[in-house]
């Protein structure tokens, strides 16, 4: 049997109105319009036509499991999709609660020493899933990771440098999140 799609030997079996056992049906009424038809000839081909047909409902049971099972995994994965992120911040939490527990009676340098220690350990945990900072501090500016807030003439860095930083931005596998708020260095203007 040919597999080419354009043949004209499988062409019986493209169109669902002549299906399998039309093919079949087509093959017995030549059978018996020809007189060679005998009741074995016709049994085998009812067969066939029956097997054919049961390969086809089950081909189309299985598919559509595989459609829902696809989409119960991607329903699955949007509403999971931060589990492991959710869990690894809870730590940041609990640090943080005891922080507070501990800042009854505790000096202001303990408090921003355990304040930094929480700091460290959140950063630790959003680099850990691939969000990165952006603090282009001194850096040329760069309009696709930075927003500039306003230009400030300046003699002791290049024009299109980054002066100040506002607000640190963030990428996440490098696709930006928030761009970094920045002052941007501007051509001193001179007295003539």
């Amino acid at each position: 049997m040919s597999v080419n799609p354009d043949s004209s030997d499988d062409q019986q079996y493209d169109s669902p109105a002549n299906g399998t056992d039309g093919a079949v049906d087509d093959a017995v009424d030549d059978a018996r319009a020809s007189g060679e038809a005998s009741g074995s000839e016709v049994a085998r081909l009812q067969a066939l036509a029956d097997e054919n047909w049961d390969r086809y409902l089950r081909a189309t049971a299985e598919l559509e499991n595989v459609r829902k099972r696809a989409a119960r995994d991607m329903e699955n994965a949007r509403k999971f999709a931060l589990e492991r992120f959710a869990t690894e911040l809870l730590a940041v939490m609990d640090s943080l609660e005891i922080g507070l527990q501990a800042a009854d009676g505790a000096s202001a340098a303990d408090i921003l020493q355990g304040s930094q220690a929480t700091l460290r350990q959140f950063a630790a945990t959003l680099e850990r899933f691939g969000v990165r900072e952006v603090d282009p501090q001194g850096e040329p500016f760069d309009p696709a990771l930075h927003e500039a807030v306003t230009m400030q003439p300046s003699d002791e860095v290049e024009p299109n440098t980054v002066l100040t930083v506002f607000q640190k931005g963030y990428t996440l596998n490098g696709r930006l999140l928030r761009p970094a708020r920045v002052v941007v260095a501007a051509t001193p203007e001179r007295a003539e």
